[in-house]
């Protein structure tokens, strides 16, 4: 019998406020599995960048498909992208303009969105970025469960405000072969079921996974970073993903 199977590169994009060394557990644990990983630090998330604040989704987007482009012809296969929170916008773009590059998507408590999807629709033009809120406010908007005093800190010392044109973009969405990439969703602060119930409600946060005409609910009962809070779980889900052993 062929027990075969096809390894494809993970490509990991971290959600607002930070960069590629977000995922550094998950990444070494994943490297330890012999898997090929690239972590990204999208546009407008590098504090070194000079225009950093004036970056937009359209550079987020061109950014992480010239990424996916060169992981997947350096290995020879499409990539296993993997994004978390708010990078599902930039991920979605690069599914509608080159889904052939991706052997399957990972949503990491997130999930894909739909054309014309605007992060904060109501964010004022004058605003030039949003800085991490201050943790009792966040923790309203999305679950800290997990998170140890330490992580916090390095999470506050090392976050870089979310450029303003990202929130106001729609998100240019043309192609529906987008819907038919294998899809893997990753479901910590909402449970399987309660993402089920939403996308079958046409809630606008889970309305697209109901699109989708492959797709795979894993729970992993964690705050919205499990990068952090379950490392070393997240990693066998996502080494799962990338050997074809998911489900």
């Amino acid at each position: 019998m062929d027990t075969t199977t096809t390894t494809s590169p993970l490509v990991l994009v971290p959600g607002h406020w930070l960069g590629a060394w977000a995922w550094d557990a998950v990444r070494a644990d994943l490297e330890d599995r012999g898997l090929t990983v690239h972590a990204v630090t999208l546009p407008g998330l590098d504090p070194g960048d000079t225009a950093r604040a004036s970056r937009d989704l359209e550079d987020q987007a061109a950014a992480l498909l010239a990424v996916c482009e060169q992981a997947a012809g350096t290995a020879g296969s499409p990539v296993t992208l993997v994004a978390h929170s708010g990078a599902n916008h930039p991920a979605t773009l690069v599914l509608d303009r080159r889904p052939d590059l991706v052997a399957r998507v990972v949503w990491v408590d997130s999930g894909p969105v739909a054309a014309g999807a605007v992060l904060l629709p109501d964010l004022p033009a004058d605003v030039v970025e949003l800085p991490l809120p201050p943790f009792p406010d966040l923790g309203r908007q999305a679950s800290l469960d997990g998170l140890d005093e330490a992580a916090l800190a390095t999470f506050r010392e090392r976050a870089v405000p979310e450029p303003g044109p990202v929130l106001r973009a729609a998100t240019p969405l043309t192609n529906p072969a987008r819907r038919a990439v294998p899809a893997t969703l990753v479901c910590c602060s909402l449970g399987a079921e309660q993402v089920r119930a939403m996308a079958a409600a046409g809630h606008p946060m889970m309305a697209e996974v109901a699109t989708l005409e492959d797709v795979d609910l894993v729970d992993l009962p964690t705050g919205h970073w499990p990068m952090w809070s379950r490392p070393g779980e997240l990693a066998a889900v996502l080494a799962a993903c990338a050997t074809g052993e998911e489900g």
